[in-house]
């Protein structure tokens, strides 16, 4: 039974600053008591340095123009905060300069500050001491990112009518998981919104690493992109989905010179697509367009082509890297990973919980993360869980409104209701009596108050 222990009265500040502190990017913004998708601001979570030494943070790198061979410093690896000192340097940008719109005065102000399953003790306490004694939060909580989705009105997402708006947030009973960001995918059953523990599972493949894969398959393919992590990665949001047919849709775009290559090669023309590389010269962004087979083999010979306005663009032709790339994120074995795909994922999850909360975790599953937002993941993704979970249990799975905003806005959510803000927020003064460690056993469940 958790230990109670005995705190001061708290008298929380007015405002209350939701952060949720991505690998790639930083949702963060400020809530109130009907807390909206407008109200939150997406910052890059990193650091950017020019060919000419200039650095970026934060939100100024949305201003550069040309990301030729742009070097990114992120603070967040492997989905953990590992680089303070960097992390600090955006922080700073984004909180506590004047012109920003999230400028805030820490003394004034509660935080909520998401971090990812399962992270090491030795960064919690990392994380927990900067907050506090570095920027001198008034009061502060952490949470796992995929809890903080238990505080949505679940069922709306599957066709039922809404909570109604008078009444508090309260976490769904039971609620399955699915965040596929940048540095990883995690599965992680929530009941009450507390993770059940010995069920969390997480899958070591995340937007990064198809971005990388993507990049080494240009790099032999095409022309050496290994310094573009940029423009690799706008070209993967752009051209990728996740095939219902991987054998046949690898077979559509095999170019072999037998007889069923040639027919396939005929039939392609909605998988193979021509990538027009940016021009930062002129501004112009990288875009996706249908393949023309000639205007290939000219530019072929020629090596650039000049369309009717005079200006020289390049392009790249696509084909199996289009869906070759996120099938990863259902068979990591295809780069030699030894770990199972998303579906059989969830599926060791479920293994780690009783039998009887199965059906309600199955038929109340939620997807975040920005992986999800590519065509064709969560067709996928429904097909073979329902293949692989139990005839009799209903499986319903539904993608967030705003896959990449949702965890903020749970938090948001959770942040509206003062008598369940006031029951998470550790205060500055109680975190100075008492220490990190009761800090650490307060986050984890170990402590009531």
């Amino acid at each position: 039974m958790p230990r109670r222990s005995a705190v001061h009265e708290k008298n929380l500040p007015d405002r209350t600053l939701v952060v949720d502190n991505g690998a790639y990017t930083i949702k963060a913004g400020f809530s109130s008591s009907s807390p909206t998708l407008k109200d939150c601001h997406t910052i890059p979570n990193c650091l950017a340095r020019e060919r000419d030494r200039k650095v970026w943070v934060g939100s100024e790198i949305e201003s550069i123009r040309d990301f030729g061979e742009v070097a990114f410093r992120r603070p967040v690896e492997k989905g953990y905060l590992v680089n303070w000192e960097a992390e600090k340097a955006i922080w700073d940008s984004t909180f506590l300069t004047q012109k920003s719109k999230l400028h805030c005065d820490p003394h004034d102000t509660n935080i909520i500050l998401t971090e990812s399953p399962n992270t090491p003790a030795a960064l919690q306490t990392n994380c927990d001491q900067v907050v506090f004694e570095e920027y001198e939060f008034a009061s502060y909580s952490r949470h796992i990112g995929p809890s903080l989705n238990a505080y949505h009105d679940i069922q709306t997402l599957f066709g039922e009518p809404p909570r109604a708006s008078h009444l508090p947030a309260v976490p769904a009973e039971c609620l399955l998981v699915i965040d596929s960001g940048f540095s990883h995918s995690t599965v992680t059953p929530l009941y009450k919104g507390r993770p059940i523990q010995q069920a969390v599972r997480r899958l070591d493949v995340g937007g990064k690493l198809l971005t990388n894969y993507l990049k080494e398959l240009l790099s032999i393919r095409h022309y050496n992109l290994m310094n573009e992590e940029q423009l690799v990665n706008d070209a993967k949001e752009k051209i990728s989905f996740v095939s219902d047919s991987f054998g046949q849709d690898l077979e559509r775009t095999w170019k072999g010179m037998s007889k069923k290559g040639r027919e396939a090669q005929a039939s392609d023309a909605d998988v193979v697509v021509d990538y027009v590389l940016p021009d930062y010269n002129a501004g112009v962004h990288g875009f996706m367009r249908p393949h023309d087979p000639s205007l290939a083999a000219k530019v072929k010979k020629m090596g650039a082509m000049a369309n009717p306005g005079g200006v020289v663009e390049d392009f790249m032709t696509l084909g199996n890297e289009r869906f070759a790339v996120p099938e990863l994120l259902f068979n990591p074995a295809d780069v030699g990973m030894k770990e199972a795909g998303l579906p059989e994922t969830v599926l060791q999850s479920l293994t780690g919980l009783p039998p009887g909360l199965w059906p309600a975790m199955l038929a109340n599953i939620i997807v975040v993360g920005g992986n999800c937002l590519i065509d064709g993941f969560m067709e996928r993704l429904e097909t073979e869980i329902r293949q692989l979970s139990p005839t009799e249990c209903v499986v319903r799975i539904a993608k967030a409104t705003d896959p990449i905003k949702a965890t903020w806005l749970g938090g948001a959510y959770m942040a509206a209701d003062p008598a369940a803000l006031k029951a998470m927020q550790v205060t500055r003064h109680d975190y100075l009596e008492y220490g990190s460690g009761w800090l650490s056993r307060v986050f984890a469940g170990a402590i009531t108050r």
